[in-house]
């Protein structure tokens, strides 16, 4: 189970301004109904001195999506724009007295619509995030430029932590070899955040990714689904989310894994699944 603070419980029981505003000339919308979490978020705006005067939010997603997008509102009602744009992710945690490290996309999804209503206040157009080459989680709509966003705020270095804090490679795994690649490249050009992360793979890789992509139809039939996280030192710890996570099934579903993949290898492999599954 996810270890949720109190005040991420409060925010998601009674949500504060979760309401649509009324003659709002500032509207941020980020995510998919069809790719999972999604978020619009309406400001009302005093044109003389640009100070937010409302906000409101209409959010689909989980029980941190919900907390996370009424933070924000609390924290940037009575700020002026450029004052809200200094407001990171990890401020929208801290105020929720943390969240879960799976759970931290949702209080990204809240930075970046934040970033996208203040655009549409000043009448910016935002760069054209799926332009050719620029999409990397199609399953998402994760697109290179949140991934270096997200990266460069919060000092990413691994690709569970990108999928923890974007959702990028938390579905179908495909993408996980352009994620870290565009990490590496992220960290190449900005030492500072941390040492460039290695991209060479584990040898039983491709072993353990076509060994997943045979049984997920199967979990996916009983409404569930497992996504690689990684491949080390023969240990494989994968999520499960949907019907899987937390299921009674979830032993025999590893066990199944963990016996294909030694026969595939010739050697022992432990699978182990992260406790936090639900992407």
């Amino acid at each position: 189970m996810w270890n949720y603070s109190e005040k991420v419980k409060e925010h998601f029981f009674n949500p504060r301004n979760a309401r649509v505003v009324e003659n709002a000339n500032a509207v941020g919308d980020v995510g998919s109904l069809s790719c999972g979490d999604a978020l619009r978020l309406m400001l009302r705006v005093d044109p003389q001195d640009e100070t937010i005067l409302e906000a409101g939010f209409q959010t689909f997603g989980c029980g941190s999506a919900i907390a996370s997008s009424s933070a924000l509102t609390e924290l940037i009602i009575g700020r002026t724009l450029a004052q809200a744009e200094q407001v990171t992710n990890q401020q929208i945690a801290d105020y929720l007295d943390g969240l879960p490290p799976q759970k931290m996309h949702c209080s990204v999804m809240g930075q970046e619509a934040l970033r996208a209503a203040i655009a549409n206040y000043r009448g910016e157009t935002l760069e054209d995030d799926h332009e050719e080459g620029a999409l990397i989680c199609k399953c998402f709509g994760v697109d290179e430029g949140q991934i270096r966003r997200a990266v460069l705020s919060n000092g990413l270095t691994t690709l569970e932590e990108v999928i923890n804090y974007t959702k990028a490679g938390g579905g179908c795994t495909s993408c996980h070899e352009k994620i870290e690649l565009a990490l590496a490249d992220i960290l190449a050009q900005h030492p500072q955040v941390a040492a460039p992360v290695a991209t060479t793979k584990d040898p039983h890789w491709q072993e353990v990714v076509d060994a997943i992509t045979e049984l997920r139809p199967h979990i996916q039939a009983d409404g569930g689904d497992m996504a690689l996280l990684s491949v080390a030192n023969h240990k494989v710890t994968v999520s499960l989310s949907g019907s899987c996570s937390g299921c009674m099934m979830t032993d025999m579903t590893l066990a199944w894994l963990q016996q294909k993949l030694m026969e595939r290898t010739g050697c022992y492999m432990e699978v182990v699944a992260a406790e936090a599954a639900a992407y």
